[in-house]
């Protein structure tokens, strides 16, 4: 080396931006490094004396270990919210006190909620100081940490009489498939967004394909908590600072502010299993009156696309085979050339309930003046790997394969060739095959497992597939009128205090 040389000098902050861009690979990680921790969290870590990966640390402690020794009464629920909320404000504003986000959500949380007369002044300073304390780390790294309490909070949540979520895996198929299809959309939406998730998916699988993000991007909520929660989401993951708003839980009981044939993207897990007795027929059910949630769901979002527009919606297996008022409806939508895809999905993929479900792609109809010729349907119930007891989930490679298949599809049928389908996944079948079998959307109908030799028969069967589906109705109903009853015990044993 030249004694002589003049060095060359770099700021720290130069050198922390050019090594946050730098992830450590996961053959070089250090004990108790986290995936996605990059030589910058090092640098810094160095800077200040910390270690890399400790907000993610810190929040697995204090939604994990400690939660109930510091929460003490508080319902889990409520305490988990309390550390997203904190968590929210030590990733946006690093450099702030958390003593003012305290006060600030207080507030907010006694308006939302009077029956929360008191929060534990004690309680919130050690977790605002605890986090304080401890470094924000990588963007991975923070969004990793928020969804830690998120996916705890949801759970809780959930068994205090909230709402099911859409498994992580569900929410990338439907996401993938549409970012794909239908590229440079500007409008997309979520009727009912629950805590946002399907919105991130999107904008997720939209950064990856390396496509432009939406410029509108909008849903409604059932409750103030939930649209809380939801902005929250968007804010961590991709700095939208979305404002939802709030509607019913089915659109037929109240008047919605969103115009008809607007949005470009719309994907949505409505609630279902609920009967809709004393309510006149909306405008939108111009494809017949059937007074289940998923069907009022069903023709809404419709009536929603605009011209060209793409729709993901899951809905429980019933929907796609049930008699009566739905296959009226099902006929409706099919002869209309509004339905494109049906993927079926395996069982137990809800952390809370082991109910079937499928995603139906949608589309906006008679926008190019033709119906869609056939359908295809994608007979995924045999994928999946157990993750717990009693949960399941999608492997990566096994997401890639559903959005493939439709992708595929849709690609052959823009071009104007056919598309052979994969046996055993997937097949495509024209509109008049599936008029003759009832207007039945249910994929194990239509592909036959690998080593069958023969389609399910279309008369030899149907008294029994009648009576199935009559049960499998009558089971739904009951499901959904015993959850409905168990979150009103639940809220009001919340009122009190139990």
């Amino acid at each position: 080396m030249n004694s002589g040389a003049e060095l060359e000098r770099f700021r720290a902050e130069e050198v922390l931006a050019w090594l946050s861009g730098r992830a450590v690979p996961a053959n070089a990680l250090r004990p108790g490094e986290p995936m996605g921790t990059t030589y910058g969290d090092r640098f810094r870590a160095g800077l200040s004396g910390g270690a890399p990966g400790g907000l993610l640390r810190t929040v697995e402690r204090l939604a994990g270990p400690d939660a109930d020794r510091l929460r003490g009464p508080m319902p889990l629920d409520r305490y988990l919210l309390w550390l997203l909320y904190l968590v929210l404000n030590r990733i946006a504003d690093p450099g702030d006190d958390l003593a003012e986000a305290v006060d600030s959500f207080q507030r907010m949380v006694r308006d939302h909620d009077p029956s929360e007369k008191a929060v534990s002044r004690n309680l919130l300073t050690v977790l605002a100081d605890t986090l304080s304390r401890t470094g924000a780390g990588s963007v991975q790294e923070s969004r990793a940490a928020f969804d830690h309490v998120l996916v705890l909070w949801r759970a809780a949540y959930a068994r205090e009489g909230g709402a099911f979520f859409t498994p992580p895996s569900v929410s990338r198929v439907m996401a993938g498939a549409l970012a794909a299809v239908r590229p440079g959309a500007v409008r997309v939406h979520d009727p009912y967004s629950r805590t946002g998730e399907l919105l991130v998916a999107y904008l997720d699988a939209v950064a990856a394909d390396g496509g432009t993000a939406p410029s509108l991007v909008s849903g409604r909520v059932p409750e103030a908590l939930e649209r809380q929660v939801a902005e929250m989401n968007l804010r961590v993951h991709h700095g939208r600072a979305v404002r939802l708003g709030e509607g019913p839980f089915t659109p037929a009981l109240g008047p919605s502010a969103d115009p008809p044939g607007t949005f470009d993207v719309l994907l949505t897990n409505p609630p279902f299993g609920r009967r809709l007795e004393d309510v006149d027929p909306p405008p939108y059910w111009t494809y017949g009156v059937a007074r289940r949630t998923e069907f009022d769901w069903l023709q809404y979002v419709v009536s929603r696309l605009a011209p060209g527009g793409r729709a993901a919606v899951l809905l429980p297996a019933g929907a796609s085979f049930n008699a009566g008022a739905a296959e009226t409806v099902r006929a409706g939508l099919v002869e209309a050339g509004a339905v494109e895809c049906v993927i079926a999905l395996p069982a137990g993929l809800f952390a809370l309930t082991a109910v079937k479900t499928q995603i139906w792609f949608l589309r906006a109809p008679g926008f190019d003046g033709a119906t869609a010729p056939e359908v295809l349907f994608v007979a995924g119930g045999h994928l999946g790997h157990r993750i717990s007891r009693t949960q399941w989930a999608l492997a990566d490679s096994e997401i890639t394969r559903l959005v493939g298949e439709y992708v595929s599809w849709h690609t052959a049928k823009e071009a104007g060739r056919s598309f052979a389908g994969t046996p055993g996944l997937s097949r495509t079948v024209p509109v008049p095959d599936i008029a003759a079998h009832g207007h039945n959307l249910d994929p194990t109908r239509y592909v036959r497992p690998r080593g069958q030799t023969a389609v399910l028969g279309a008369t030899d069967r149907a008294e029994t597939l009648d009576r199935l589906a009559r049960l499998s109705e009558e089971i739904e109903t009951l499901h959904a009128r015993a959850e409905e009853a168990g979150a009103v015990v639940a809220r009001w044993l919340r009122r009190y205090g139990l």
